[in-house]
């Protein structure tokens, strides 16, 4: 049997798919995302590094509705695949904007929930992306194995999104999870690193795999 797919992410997927849009989230990934949005408090704040086609935020916003006391903003730099996902049917605490990722992070703010999917925010400005998350917050970074058609500047220096290959940046404690073929990381600050109230989230866990 077939697990259900939300109405709002089998829409965003036709989207993609009518497009040739190739680069949504798998189903996996945004189960995940929208169990993670499901468990946010009220008054939480939810970012979306790279909208593409909208499969992961309808994922997230699927995990919230019938809720309305989270807000969720993604932002999409490429102005065509942004205007696919403004085609879609989003609630009113959804915030689709059109800029670059990094832009967004620096105006500044917390998010409880962050999830990475585009280089702005991870292959560039991953500092950023970390300082903009809230105490306990959470950083979902997709898409850390090496695959040919990342650009060559990353494959040439050896690292990924967050240090080299297998570690994540010194600062940063990690889980993973393996969904499918993906592999996600959930950093956070290490205790006694520089961060504000981050210096107190827990200390470096081993790596953990499902």
């Amino acid at each position: 049997m077939e697990p259900m797919v939300p109405e709002l992410v089998a829409a965003a997927a036709g989207r993609a798919r009518s497009a040739g849009f190739d680069l949504s989230c798998e189903p996996a990934v945004g189960g995940l995302l929208a169990v993670l949005a499901a468990h946010l408090p009220a008054g939480s704040r939810i970012l979306e590094l790279g909208t593409g086609a909208g499969v992961g935020t309808a994922w997230i916003v699927s995990g919230l509705l019938p809720r309305t006391d989270v807000t969720v903003t993604t932002v999409e730099q490429d102005p065509q695949t942004a205007r696919l996902a403004g085609q879609g049917s989003w609630p009113a605490f959804t915030d689709l904007r059109h800029g670059d990722a990094l832009d967004v992070l620096r105006e500044g703010g917390g998010f409880d929930l962050i999830f990475a999917d585009a280089p702005g925010g991870k292959h560039e400005g991953l500092d950023l992306t970390i300082a903009a998350l809230n105490p306990r917050g959470l950083l979902v970074v997709d898409d850390m194995t090496p695959v040919p058609r990342w650009p060559a500047k990353l494959h040439g220096s050896g690292r990924g999104p967050a240090g080299p290959p297998g570690e994540p940046a010194a600062h940063l404690g990690r889980a993973r999870l393996r969904l499918g073929g993906h592999r996600l990381r959930s950093p956070r600050l290490a205790r006694g690193q520089p961060g504000g109230a981050h210096s107190g989230s827990r200390p470096n866990q081993p790596a953990s795999r499902w």
